[in-house]
């Protein structure tokens, strides 16, 4: 079944770009990617309303229009205003210095994991709607939470069209769900997928008390994005071989899984993973080397 990665931006973005490439608001070449095009609109108002609002705003409307100050208020004033001339880059670079974006380690995948990303994976943008990780995308500063002028709260803002675009896309397939509240709030939900999956996490002590992963869930997401493409996972059961940083594993009990196969599985990290976790390669190993043998004594057979 044909998937998609629905992915949050990162608020750290890599400066900087390609001035050659090519505009990524005319899209006038066709080596521009351009995967959501009917949002340009709708980008190109965004964009106007943010660069009226920095021209008009004082220093207390500029920091809660971006959420920063000191310098980084003065960098996101600067790259606002260049926005229309600024040198270019793949928003999986761009976001690249975030968490997330960092633990996917999209420039240390295989080839074919690579292009499962750049095929499957949908970035929610407070600036762009919808992106493609290969999409050219300049450097810009725009929470989904963001007010701009008349236009409100990016994620209403974004909300009708951007979920008509991706309402249309999802249909029939399955859905793994990594956004941020902030970010699904943009979505209204048709549910024309297969199925959708979340993932939650948590940590069990030595006394079976559970408490929700908050600190580090970002690179727990990175990691997980990289196991779906590199498995070309489509399932809940992908997650049973995913072996996760500090050994969460699936909890069927605590999971809410529905016919459709979709839902929200609970993982957790629990005292003992360490050796839970060795004892599944052995018995994984052992089973490949008996399936080996058994294929040998066929062609042996075959032979005969």
């Amino acid at each position: 079944m044909r998937f998609s990665i629905l992915l949050p931006s990162a608020e750290g973005k890599a400066p900087g770009g390609n001035p050659l490439a090519p505009d990524m608001f005319d899209y006038r070449s066709s080596n521009t990617f351009n995967y959501f095009s009917e949002l340009n609109p709708e980008r190109r108002a965004l964009i106007d309303a943010l660069q009226a609002e920095v021209k008009a705003a004082d220093e207390e409307g500029l920091q809660k229009l971006f959420g920063v100050k000191g310098d980084t208020l003065e960098e996101a004033v600067q790259i606002t205003k260049d926005i229309y001339r600024s040198p270019l880059m793949a928003s999986v670079d761009r976001y690249g210095p975030g968490v997330m974006y960092s633990a996917m380690d999209f420039a240390g995948l295989p080839t074919g994991s690579q292009r499962r990303l750049l095929e499957n994976g949908i970035i929610f943008s407070g600036l762009f709607g919808l992106l493609r990780p290969d999409d050219l995308i300049p450097n810009y500063r725009l929470k989904m939470d963001a007010r701009v002028g008349d236009l409100g709260k990016a994620s209403a803002y974004w909300r009708e069209p951007l979920s008509a675009a991706l309402n249309t896309l999802l249909t029939g397939q399955a859905v793994w769900n990594l956004l941020s509240g902030t970010h699904e709030a943009a979505w209204d939900d048709a549910e024309t997928y297969a199925r959708m999956i979340r993932v939650k996490f948590f940590r069990q002590d030595d006394a079976g008390d559970r408490t929700a992963v908050t600190h580090g869930i970002k690179e727990l997401r990175g990691s997980l994005v990289a196991h779906i493409v590199n498995e070309t996972a489509d399932s809940v059961d992908s997650l049973e071989d995913w072996e996760s940083p500090d050994g969460y594993e699936v909890d069927h009990e605590a999971s809410e899984i529905d016919e459709a196969g979709g839902g929200t599985v609970v993982m957790v990290s629990s005292p003992g993973w360490e050796a839970r976790r060795k004892a599944r390669r052995k018995a994984r190993a052992q089973a490949e080397a008996e399936a080996v043998a058994a294929r040998k004594a066929r062609e042996s057979d075959d032979d005969d």
